[in-house]
């Protein structure tokens, strides 16, 4: 082993429990409010009792929405429109890290709205090269673009033959749509990752995405995939995803999940009677997912990644292997990534020691983003012990600031 390798092992250690570091941005007030609202999520019979409530509470024009802007919205969001996200977005590159700005509406699925919201995505990537100096990249969901109906019947066949003419011409559309934001992106060099969606819709995604790749992705990668790992058989997927872009010249674009639809995937596979896709244990997905870090690492040539996580475990995994294999902190093929709002002990601190990290940060209006909101929430409730580390984490530093007279 050459001397360099050695000097990167031997920083290749990473220790998360710096709160001063993970919550610098934030003032004491923020602190204690951001205790307040995990409390209230840790609780899942208040988020069931509560979801339903709010939607009909804005529906109804209620006045509800401020308090949803002040508490849920303001951790989570940076803000309604492109920006006024600016002053989040500098704050978060003030603490060198960058932002993954994504319009979080979701539930719409008419034309005008898939036209609507592709604009915002390529206002976005517009954004991002004019606001060169605040390093935004660009992300949109597929069911944003294209009816889940269409992209199911899509994922059910082989080639368009059994499409409707109509239909044809729809997903003609949708491609398109994915298209004119790929080339926008591939123009102004901005990065943009697609998300994954449900089994019954992502090998429609998987081809969709790969033939951006292949075409937009033959200098480095601009557009990224989604994989998720709380699915089976991932592993295999990605050797030949490998396998494919090395024989078509292009460069793979890979943003690393562990899932976030895994009790919906179980509930269709046992009523429709096929063997369900997700893993039988968090421990397997764990393992694939680490073994799948490993994997992108080791093929670095080809492949670029950014690690969505919010587990230690795997953030320290990868910065061990970007060790073993003499890979620096700042290579800009490497990537850590965390949502707005949750585990800045692992953003911030990776951030500090140089690795390349960046925030998820949603915008849209409170109203529009509020389905997108009460999902995370109900996300975080089913993910065992998440909400007591952060709000372990906002106590231990509540009193460390006290104990030095700051709090």
């Amino acid at each position: 082993m050459n001397t360099m390798n050695q000097a990167f092992i031997s920083e290749s250690v990473i220790h998360f429990e710096n709160f001063e570091i993970a919550f610098q941005d934030k003032t004491d007030k923020e602190l204690k409010l951001s205790y307040r609202l995990f409390q209230f999520i840790n609780k899942p019979i208040l988020i069931k009792l509560g979801s339903p409530f709010i939607r009909l509470a804005l529906q109804y024009r209620l006045p509800v929405e401020g308090i949803v802007r002040a508490t849920i919205y303001k951790h989570f969001c940076g803000g309604e429109t492109i920006e006024s996200c600016f002053p989040v977005i500098k704050k978060l590159l003030d603490s060198k890290i960058s932002t993954i700005l994504d319009y979080s509406i979701e539930g719409k699925d008419s034309e005008h709205d898939f036209e609507e919201t592709k604009q915002y995505i390529l206002s976005v990537i517009q954004a991002a090269k004019k606001r060169s100096d605040l390093s935004i990249f660009a992300v949109f969901k597929p069911s944003g673009m294209a009816r889940m109906a269409l992209l199911e019947k899509m994922n059910d066949m082989k080639g368009r033959a059994s499409l409707s003419e109509e239909e044809k011409a729809e997903y003609e559309r949708v491609v398109n749509r994915f298209d004119a934001i790929c080339k926008s992106a591939y123009e102004h060099d901005i990065p943009v990752y697609i998300d994954a969606e449900e089994t019954w819709i992502q090998a429609a995604i998987d081809t969709l995405v790969t033939e951006m790749m292949v075409k937009y992705n033959q200098e480095k990668p601009i557009v990224f995939n989604t994989v998720q790992m709380y699915r089976t058989h991932r592993i295999e997927a990605m050797q030949d995803a490998l396998t494919h872009a090395k024989a078509n010249g292009y460069f793979l674009g890979i943003k690393l999940v562990r899932g976030a639809y895994m009790e919906k995937e179980r509930e269709r596979a046992q009523k429709f009677g096929y063997v369900s896709p997700i893993q039988a244990s968090k421990e397997a997905t764990d393992q694939d997912f680490d073994s799948v870090l490993r994997f992108c690492v080791e093929n670095i040539d080809r492949i670029s990644l950014c690690a969505g996580t919010h587990n230690e475990k795997s953030a320290e995994t990868l910065v061990k292997v970007m060790g073993d294999y003499g890979i620096s902190a700042s290579d800009r093929r490497v990537w850590f990534s965390q949502l707005y709002g949750m585990s800045d002990h692992i953003s911030y601190n990776l951030a500090a020691a140089g690795y390349n990290v960046s925030k998820y940060l949603p915008f849209g209006p409170v109203k529009g983003v509020l389905p997108y909101l009460i999902r995370r929430a109900e996300e975080n409730t089913s993910i065992a012990g998440q909400m007591g580390r952060e709000m372990s984490m906002l106590v231990k530093e509540i009193k460390r600031r006290k104990s030095i007279g700051k709090a």
